[in-house]
């Protein structure tokens, strides 16, 4: 049953049909949400995706924009095909989660173009999360991709939440936290996002390449002291972020920002909206806690079940939701897992103490939980007594092999969105 409320889930949150209801052209004006653009004022427009989400929301952009009678230059950083033409799109797969050279050549391609921009051209910005590590040029030119990589690797495995990590990307990087709006200070630009961040935090999507930023360079030099990133991160990138000479991020006085605007289209708030109906029809009395948000998984996951215990005692039948993302800090080799596994799998040792018949989802709204093949988990009274070494495989953070031993995986495949992620938590009493 879980596994259908969040197929439906998904296919209401479906990257298409909500950029086909946000994107509208009548080759006059176009619309973007609820903004409104005179075509005759521009000689040009560019269309820059990148994310997750990169390939089927241009492609919606795209179709919306072919009778538009303006040139459309577009380039598509992100994983999947596209269906346009060749020659139409300039296409980049994109590296995920961490930056390789290909996250290089692109983010240089695309900051070359903005860099020719001027008054006369129109810069549609399609933001999801992935963007952080799919176009990543640093700040220092003398930073390898090879540094690069493992100042992600050590952020990834420090258990700082989102806000935290991308602070200190957006201050190592040259085309982030509004660095690429800077590059195109004269153009007029427009970013609709994807949000795979809390609620109200939209610079931290894909580390804000276009939005004002509200970290600040004293914030990473206070992170950098914290016990999680004493190791890990290249002194190269160390030295950058420490050094009192590093430009600050563009904020929202800065001159780039005066014909720039910004809309969210589709949020973790959308997600649990839709994974409250799908709960609803089936009869379930739904309640939305999101207080966890960001938590370590272990606190997180004492907090929902105490939560649905309590709940469980006043609701026959009650469906308990949460989205967000929770932290899981990696000590020594990890085995084969994600968040939501991890999750998961240490909710399945705390179901004895609830008297109802339980069971625990925890997805990626993406498709990929950490270094696994599959989405997240699902866990029930049964499932460690059809597994065998389940504190092990939370030790070694190997989630994913047991999980998927027992049938318990989600596996889905990438589904080219992000909006976080979803935990289902329901309790039914006989």
């Amino acid at each position: 049953m879980l596994r259908s409320i969040f197929q439906e889930t998904l296919e209401a949150v479906d990257v298409r049909k909500v950029f086909a209801n946000a994107v509208a052209c009548d080759g006059k004006w176009l619309s973007v949400a609820d903004l409104r653009y005179h075509l005759a004022d521009f000689d040009r427009l560019l269309v820059i995706a990148i994310g997750k989400a990169a390939v089927p929301s241009a492609e919606v952009v795209l179709e919306k924009l072919a009778g538009c009678g303006v040139p459309v230059q577009t380039i598509v950083v992100g994983p999947g095909k596209i269906s346009q033409r060749p020659g139409v799109v300039e296409r980049w797969p994109g590296s995920h989660p961490l930056p390789d050279a290909s996250s290089r050549k692109a983010a240089g391609r695309v900051a070359d173009l903005l860099k020719k921009t001027n008054a006369k051209d129109l810069v549609l910005f399609l933001i999801s999360g992935g963007a952080s590590a799919m176009v990543e040029l640093p700040l220092d030119a003398a930073v390898t991709v090879e540094e690069t990589a493992a100042f992600y690797r050590a952020l990834v495995y420090s258990g700082l939440n989102i806000s935290e990590m991308n602070a200190l990307r957006k201050h190592a990087s040259a085309v982030k936290g509004g660095r690429l709006a800077e590059l195109s200070a004269d153009a007029t630009k427009c970013t609709l996002l994807i949000s795979d961040a809390p609620e109200g935090m939209a610079d931290v999507i894909g580390s804000g390449p276009t939005l004002p930023d509200s970290s600040t360079w004293e914030q990473c030099r206070q992170l950098l002291r914290r016990t999680e990133l004493k190791t890990g991160i290249p002194e190269r990138v160390r030295t950058l972020l420490e050094s009192a000479s590093m430009p600050e991020t563009p904020k929202q006085s800065a001159v780039c920002f005066r014909s720039a605007e910004s809309r969210v289209i589709l949020s973790t708030a959308t997600m649990l909206h839709e994974a409250a109906r799908a709960c609803e029809r089936r009869g379930f009395h739904v309640v939305v806690d999101n207080s966890c948000d960001d938590w370590e998984y272990r606190a997180a996951a004492d907090y929902l079940l105490d939560r649905l215990r309590y709940l469980s005692e006043h609701h026959a039948r009650v469906c308990l939701l949460s989205g967000g993302e929770v932290g899981v800090e990696v000590r020594g080799r990890s085995g084969v897992g994600g968040r939501n596994q991890q999750f998961a799998l240490y909710c399945a040792t705390r179901l004895g103490f609830i008297r109802a018949q339980i069971a625990v989802m925890s997805v990626g709204t993406d498709g990929v939980d950490g270094n696994s093949p599959a989405a997240g988990g699902v866990v029930d009274a049964t499932t460690v007594e059809r597994a065998q070494g389940v504190q092990e495989a939370l030790e070694r953070f190997d989630a994913y092999s047991l999980l998927d031993g027992i049938g318990d995986a989600i596996v889905t495949g990438p589904t080219g969105n992000n909006v976080r992620d979803l935990r289902i938590l329901v309790a039914e009493r006989p």
